[in-house]
This record gives structure tokens, C-alpha cells and sequence, in this order.
């Protein structure tokens, strides 16, 4: 079980214009909370059944719209007055042994904890968020209790198969071995961009009426990763190279500039849109260990579920608070850049609008964040945080900002 409560608001800042998904210059606040209640059962011999329990509430700033490394993991892009409730995972988790040597395994939230061998093959099944599986980072990777910012906690890049709450039905297989691993997954998309699966409209409490999906083997996301663990001096590192293909009904940028008002829902096609990515870690000292991500897609058709980000790269820290006798604290600080392609500035400037971006026109820059936060622990596990980002060329422009945001999180779970 965990419950998570964040809060950011921002003072006023100037901008040049403003359209439909600008960021509003006279200064926000808004607040989310969410509420998962988590089970597992062990089914038969190395399978497991998980079940995830979602209720949330609460807005990100502007509905989430605005900036595109936007500011809040916690903010789904579906943000609602009042509580809703999601099935958000429900899988079967199969785990077949090659013998040897073995190594233990603690349980979490999504894990049961027990002796599996060292070099195994790990199927999963269901519904789940392809976040569980790939691009995993030590050092960000939990808007919960680690970075807030969409682009510190995952590829920016990676327009990851997902609904509006992240989550869609899927299958991966992972091939651990001692020191590298191999994954590769198979997800649904959604009908709508920034939509729900058919599943929500029975899994979400109220229902989702839009939900939806194509055909299976019509409308799809794969994605396959390797990870290379080493150590070097003692201390464990990691690299993981990504590589992902999307398939669906998606709007061509280019297209849309021969339509009125770059309609881009008017150009939707049978196409395809595929990108790479990098992501690595190293611990430096038992406190201190750094992170970085990058990541690049093609750039020619619209994004569909995370960004609109076409290239993004970032670089951080993480320290943790046994250094000045804080066991449990954790600081951070860490910048990304990210940019679009020339296609889909061209998009923009002509009134477009994205996922999370549109300011009616658009000055081209590439999008700045720098986000830090000090995570304090207290007894019964409770985490309190404060946070500060800031966020220059906000969506892109550099008619618009910069902008201070400050924001607050309260974390427990047991």
C-alpha cells in the first residue's frame, strides 16, 4: 500500500502571446493525491499474480499542458476533481530457472520476495505499465520518492506504450544473466492520442466511455533493451541501450501544414514512428552515485502517450543523507535538455498543437529544466519533500518564460 501527495505552484512570469496549451502567466497551484493498494499471490511453481488498486485526484499544473519535460510524475494527464478508481495492473508473472547458482530476491511492491537462479527467463502477462519492466534507473525512477520531472524519471524520447494513467495490456520477456540482461516487450496502444484502453471502460470507477482500442496486431508498441552490469572499484554500475518501434492510425507533422489550422487529426495514416535510447548509472561513493539519459525518435509523426519530445538528454546526482547522519535522506539535483525536429517546429509555428504543447505560434529554443529536491524520511515511513525546478524556453519557445516552480510531497507506505 502507499499514498502520495504533492503540491506545485508557480509565481507569474511573462511570455510574448499565448495559445490553447501555454502555460497561464498569472501563476498556479494545484495538488494530486494518489492511493494504491497492491497484492500478490503465488500462483504454482515460479508464478505470480499481481493486482494494483489505483485511486487518484488532482490536476497538474495547467491540466498538465504547457511544458513538455513537464513537472509532476504524479500529474496524469487525465486530471480529475474528484477521486477516481483504476484496476491500473493486474498480470501473471511466469519465472522459469536455468539452475545454478542462485540469489535472493526481496519482495516490493510488485515482487514476492524468494530464491530465484541467477540466469532465468521472466515472461509477464497482462496489464501493467512498460515503465515496470524497461528503463529502469537506480537514481531516477520514482516520481514517489525520487525526481518529479517526466524527463528525469524516464526517456523523454520513448513515446512509451501507456493509457492517460500509464498503464496498458502487454507482454515482455526478460532474459537475466549474471552480469547482463535482454528485454523485450509487446503492448496495445489506444485508439484516442493521450486516450484510455478498451479495458478502462470496465476496470475505471466512473467508466470511461471514449476508451478504446484498434486491432491487436494493427495498433502496437514494441520496445527491446539490453542492460550491462559492471563495477569499477567496487562500486556497481549499469548501461541499458533501448530501441523501440510504434505502430498506429498516427497525424503526420508535415502533412498537417497543407491543412487548415494544421489539423494534424486530419492526416491520420497507417504509419510507423521509432526511436532510440541510452540510459546509465554509477555509483561513485556508497552516498553518491550520478544517472544520465538520452534519448532520439524520428520525428516525423505525432507523439501519441508521454511528450512531444523528439531528443532530450539529462544528467544528475543523487546523494544520500548518511553522509551528514541522515540515514534515509535523499538530495538530488539534475538538468535535461530537449528539442523537436525541424518538422515539427515548422507544426508549431503554424498553430499546431501536441500532447502537451501549442502556444498558437512559436520562436524556437530548445526546452531547459533544472529540478532539485531534498527527500526527508520519517519514522513509520513516511517521506516529506521539497522540490524546485526551473524550466527555461517552457513547450519550446523562447517567447515564454522562464518559470520558477516549487512544489511540495508527502509519501508513506507500508
Amino acid at each position: 500500500m502507499q499514498s502520495t501527495i504533492t503540491g506545485q505552484g508557480y509565481p507569474s512570469y511573462g511570455a510574448k502571446y499565448s495559445g490553447a496549451n501555454s502555460l497561464p502567466t498569472a501563476g498556479q497551484a494545484r495538488e494530486t493525491v494518489s492511493l494504491d493498494f497492491f497484492g500478490g499471490y503465488r500462483l504454482w511453481r515460479g508464478a505470480e499474480f499481481h493486482v494494483d488498486l489505483l485511486t487518484w485526484q488532482g490536476y497538474g499544473l495547467h491540466g498538465t499542458l504547457g511544458i513538455d519535460d513537464f513537472t509532476n510524475g504524479e500529474a496524469y494527464k487525465i486530471g480529475v476533481r474528484y477521486p477516481h478508481t483504476d484496476i491500473a495492473r493486474f498480470f501473471i508473472r511466469q519465472t522459469i530457472g536455468f539452475g545454478g547458482e542462485k540469489e535472493a530476491v526481496p519482495s516490493d511492491q510488485l515482487t514476492l520476495a524468494g530464491d530465484q537462479p541467477v540466469t532465468r527467463l521472466t515472461f509477464t502477462l497482462g496489464r501493467y505499465n512498460s515503465k515496470d519492466i524497461f528503463d529502469n534507473n537506480a537514481y531516477a525512477n520514482d516520481p514517489r520518492t525520487q525526481f518529479l520531472n517526466w524527463a528525469l524519471i524516464a526517456n523523454a524520447a520513448w513515446d512509451y506504450p501507456a493509457d492517460a494513467l500509464g498503464y496498458t495490456t502487454g507482454i515482455s520477456a526478460e532474459l537475466e544473466r549474471p552480469k547482463w540482461a535482454l528485454r523485450y516487450g509487446f503492448f496495445q496502444l489506444t485508439k484516442q492520442q493521450n486516450g484510455f484502453t478498451a479495458e478502462d471502460q470496465f476496470l475505471t470507477w466512473p467508466g470511461e466511455s471514449s476508451a478504446g482500442d484498434d486491432r491487436f496486431f494493427h495498433d502496437w508498441g514494441m520496445v527491446a533493451e539490453g542492460e550491462r552490469r559492471y563495477s569499477i572499484g567496487g562500486h556497481p554500475g549499469a548501461v541499458r541501450p533501448l530501441a523501440y518501434l510504434n505502430q498506429g492510425e498516427f497525424g503526420s507533422y508535415k502533412a498537417a501544414l497543407s491543412v487548415p489550422g494544421a489539423d494534424i487529426s486530419k492526416t491520420f495514416a497507417h504509419r510507423h514512428s521509432y526511436g532510440f535510447g541510452l540510459n546509465a548509472e554509477q555509483e561513485i561513493t556508497k552516498n553518491l552515485g550520478v544517472f544520465s539519459r538520452v534519448g532520439w525518435n524520428d520525428g516525423h509523426n505525432e507523439a501519441w502517450m508521454y511528450t512531444d519530445t523528439d531528443h532530450s538528454a539529462s544528467l544528475g546526482l543523487s546523494v544520500k543523507g548518511d553522509a551528514w547522519r541522515r540515514s534515509g535522506d535523499t538530495a538530488g539535483l539534475a538538468t535535461v535538455m530537449s528539442g523537436i525536429s525541424k518538422v515539427n517546429q515548422q507544426y508549431l509555428m503554424a498553430g499546431g498543437t501536441g500532447i502537451l504543447d501549442g502556444d498558437g505560434t512559436l520562436n524556437y529554443g530548445r526546452e531547459f529544466a533544472l529540478e532539485t529536491y531534498y527527500d526527508h524520511i520519517f519514522p513509520q515511513k513516511i517521506h516529506v519533500a521539497l522540490d524546485y525546478q526551473f524550466v527555461a524556453n517552457p513547450a519550446f519557445n523562447r517567447d515564454r518564460g522562464p518559470v520558477s516552480i516549487f512544489g511540495t510531497r508527502i509519501h508513506w507506505e507500508y
